[in-house]
């Protein structure tokens, strides 16, 4: 579906807007995102070896780590962006040109690349005494700090702190767009547009705070015996759940982007017969 979404704003020139390159960016990110557990997960159901190397851990948790914090900050990109397209109309096209966007989405990569970059290399100081067993089912920052020789506080501590910074400023920007967005529809007269930009925001904020309160509950909430538990199914929200959401939240649920899609396909269906 990210291919999809991917293509068709490539090669339809409606969706070149700044509101489809973000989406493009996220179709981007999340490709990659699931690309960095899933493929070693099936490949340990299917095979059976679960094992894995201390360097190859490390490396995973930097990829998946490195793509979260980016998306945290993309989503919160991508709301601002509506909220200057609904509430600000008239200066829109002034301030998202495509230099301006190019930036943001530079800014989200390099702010998620700075972010993991030093928990990783706090990770990398830490003594492993030997085979050991995850108790999860990818390499996470606590399930593998809490197998160090060593004390493992430092990275805790950075994991905690650039947690905070990475989920909190990003999410509360997205709360905040959505509800000057919904305070301006309100004053709109048409039902119809209201329930339409109701419904579209409503769609959005359910994957965000799925996808940032399990982050929360991940990273930032302080360890404890039913929380450990825990952390494992929250994984899930923010490793699968919500990468396999967003390309039919925003994406395929968009007019423009099922008009472009019909349009591709009778083009292709045209070029066969």
């Amino acid at each position: 579906m990210n291919f999809l979404i991917i293509f068709l704003v490539v090669v339809d020139q409606h969706l070149q807007t700044p509101m489809y390159f973000f989406i493009m960016n996220l179709s981007f990110l999340e490709t990659c995102y699931i690309s960095t557990i899933l493929p070693r997960m099936l490949a340990s159901f299917l095979t059976g070896d679960r094992s894995i190397s201390i360097t190859g851990c490390i490396t995973q948790y930097y990829l998946f780590g490195f793509l979260a914090a980016t998306e945290c900050y993309l989503l919160a990109m991508m709301s601002y962006d509506r909220y200057l397209s609904i509430c600000k109309p008239l200066h829109y096209t002034s301030i998202m040109n495509g230099s301006f966007c190019i930036r943001l989405v530079i800014t989200s990569w390099m702010c998620g690349l700075l972010t993991n970059t030093i928990v990783t290399l706090l990770m990398l100081k830490l003594t492993f005494c030997g085979p050991n067993e995850i108790d999860h089912f990818f390499c996470d920052v606590y399930p593998v700090a809490n197998l160090s020789c060593n004390n493992a506080y430092l990275v805790k501590l950075a994991t905690f702190i650039l947690g905070v910074i990475g989920t909190g400023p990003p999410f509360l920007l997205t709360l905040a767009s959505y509800a000057f967005i919904i305070f301006t529809v309100l004053q709109i007269k048409c039902k119809a547009a209201q329930w339409k930009t109701f419904t579209t925001c409503s769609s959005h904020l359910i994957v965000v705070t799925l996808f940032y309160g399990s982050l929360f509950l991940a990273y930032i909430v302080p360890e404890t015996e039913t929380l450990k538990r825990l952390r494992k199914t929250l994984s899930l929200f923010y490793t699968i759940l919500t990468p396999m959401l967003n390309p039919l939240i925003y994406g395929l649920r968009n007019r423009e982007m099922k008009e472009a899609l019909l349009k591709s396909v009778r083009k292709f269906s045209n070029r066969v017969s």
